[in-house]
């Protein structure tokens, strides 16, 4: 009975044995694997920007056109813009919405529109598109406004994507599993050494005499 309980423990024992620098190890190779096919099956995405300048006119100054580049900048993932420009982008408002960005400089008055797509022609078409877009709109009221947004160059057809490759996921994916590892390392809990039980001291036995004598 002795010998199989000790044989049954005996993985128990191996598996404590396991040194500390293994469980890390398998955290940085299982990260890298799953960061690497995380790189493989997500297809790859491809990024073109646009720009668009504010020019003041006669009776305005670069002072205001400058203000008006910032809110042209926040108006051009809106609807009325997006309405327009779905028509020459050949794709419908809520993917514009979507893969649609806008960015203005506090320098320039000039506003950056980039769109995002898996096909490289399709990301330089939407960016266009708003930028057109963008440009009638703010025109239309440049007679109040006294400033005219005018095309200042076109979105290429980007020439490689701007998702992170497999090999890149990978390195972050092994990165993160080793941090992972090594947190689990530091919080998980000690054994403590076992201290010796202190036995209660049993009382000898009485003699007869000593009892005899204390009655």
């Amino acid at each position: 009975m002795t010998e199989n309980t000790s044989r049954a423990a005996r993985p128990f024992v191996r598996a404590r044995a396991v040194p500390p620098w293994s469980l890390l190890a398998a955290g940085v190779v299982a990260g890298g694997l799953l960061g690497g096919a995380y790189g493989v099956l997500t297809p790859a995405s491809y990024t073109a920007t646009s720009y668009v300048i504010a020019v003041p006119t006669d009776k305005s100054d670069t002072a205001t056109a400058q203000g008006f580049a910032q809110a042209y900048g926040r108006v051009a993932t809106q609807l009325a813009v997006l309405g327009d420009a779905q028509v020459w982008a050949g794709v419908p408002v809520d993917t514009l919405r979507r893969n649609v960005q806008t960015e203005t400089s506090p320098d320039a008055p000039m506003v950056a529109v980039s769109a995002t797509s898996p096909h490289p022609m399709q990301a330089a078409d939407m960016a266009n598109a708003v930028a057109r877009s963008l440009t009638q709109h703010a025109n239309d009221t440049k007679g109040d406004t006294h400033v005219e947004l005018l095309q200042f160059s076109r979105a290429p057809k980007p020439a490689a994507p701007t998702s992170a490759s497999a090999k890149v996921t990978g390195l972050v994916g092994a990165s993160t599993g080793g941090l992972l590892a090594g947190l689990t390392l530091l919080v998980r809990p000690r054994r403590r050494t076992e201290e010796p039980v202190p036995q209660a001291s049993v009382p000898g036995p009485t003699v007869a005499a000593d009892v005899h004598g204390q009655l």
